[in-house]
């Protein structure tokens, strides 16, 4: 039973690796309040076209604060200039929190040099900060 309980988790943990290096961006929403992942945090990519933004994909963060496969699936990332915005309001709002920044945007330039992005997010009802993670 124990062999196939480690099984179970070691195809996962693969699994999610794996959609985290086929796919070109991931994010990680970390509350700082407790040290816990946030999960169910919505988060909205955007890409800029002709100075205005357009929607491409949106996420909620899973059991570990992630998501680890934001870009739509089968698609290249194309070089240019992206927004990831973290709904941080809403999220607040569902754990009966109030917070001073209803949402988090985070804008980044794809230049092609890099096969992943990895946008971390260390959040708090008052803060947040924000890096390119690998």
């Amino acid at each position: 039973m124990y062999k196939n309980l480690f099984a179970i988790a070691a195809l996962s943990a693969s699994n999610s690796l794996f959609a985290a290096a086929s796919n070109p961006l991931s994010v990680h929403v970390l509350n700082q309040q407790n040290g816990l992942p946030a999960t169910d945090v919505t988060v909205v990519l955007e890409a800029q076209q002709k100075n205005q933004w357009v929607k491409i994909n949106q996420a909620k963060t899973d059991q570990n604060g992630r998501i680890t496969a934001l870009y739509p699936t089968q698609q290249q990332l194309k070089s240019g200039v992206y927004k990831v915005t973290f709904k941080t309001g809403d999220w607040y709002k569902a754990q009966k929190q109030s917070s001073f920044f209803p949402e988090i945007p985070v804008i980044f330039e794809v230049d092609g040099t890099l096969p992943h992005y990895h946008i971390p997010l260390l959040l708090s009802p008052y803060g947040y900060s924000t890096y390119r993670g690998s």
